[in-house]
């Protein structure tokens, strides 16, 4: 497939998912290929495709799908990220596990930590687009307060922008000390000792700040 072909699929989903649903096995093959252009635009078009999909097939992708959000590849994980909302907004039932997905850019392990400062910008605004459908909001909530603290500018001003929009959110739980940093029960795995850290009223361990672009 040619990297204009690719993009000219994507733009379709976009216009007419209908069209290109019954292709679906066919974008999912394209998330293996060996060339980033193809695998960014496949991830895009199949995001697309989530309001006609009838069959729930992206519900069984959708571990894979999420599965770049970790890294290596940033360009992979911020084409994901900037698209799953619109999973999100089309099938709802899987906005806490996306949501969840997203916010693992806290630990993503990417070339440098200044890429993981741009994810954690895709990540607000992704976020930002299905906040609605997300059960722990408080979660989300403290990883953009997090991000005022981003050494990246642009991904301070999402987290300004972000805070701005959803103000029920915006202030730290009381009790605390600082900006939480805990992603609540979407964070997929919470360390013991931060637990019992945050239990006993002592400020929990640092946890590296998710960054954003």
């Amino acid at each position: 497939m040619k990297f204009g072909s690719a993009k000219a699929l994507w733009l379709l989903g976009e216009a007419d998912p209908a069209l290109l649903y019954p292709h679906f096995d066919f974008f999912v093959k394209q998330l293996d290929s060996p060339n980033g252009v193809i695998r960014w635009n496949a991830a895009r078009t199949l995001a697309c495709l989530a309001p006609t999909d009838t069959e729930s097939r992206i519900e069984l992708l959708l571990d894979k799908y999420l599965s770049v959000i970790p890294g290596p590849r940033l360009i992979d994980a911020a084409n994901v990220i900037g698209f799953a909302w619109k999973i999100a907004r089309a099938q709802p039932r899987l906005a806490e596990r996306i949501a969840g997905a997203i916010l693992g850019v806290s630990r993503a392990q990417y070339q440098t930590e200044e890429c993981r400062n741009v994810s954690a910008g895709h990540a607000l605004r992704s976020l930002g687009r299905f906040f609605d459908l997300i059960g722990d909001q408080a979660a989300v909530a403290a990883f953009a307060r997090a991000q005022l603290r981003n050494t990246r500018p642009s991904t301070r001003r999402k987290a300004e922008e972000f805070l701005g929009k959803h103000p029920s959110r915006a202030e730290a739980p009381a009790g605390t000390r600082g900006p939480a940093h805990g992603v609540g029960r979407l964070k997929p795995a919470i360390d013991r000792r931060k637990r019992l850290s945050q239990n006993s009223g002592e400020p929990p361990p640092n946890v590296e700040t998710p960054v954003g672009g």
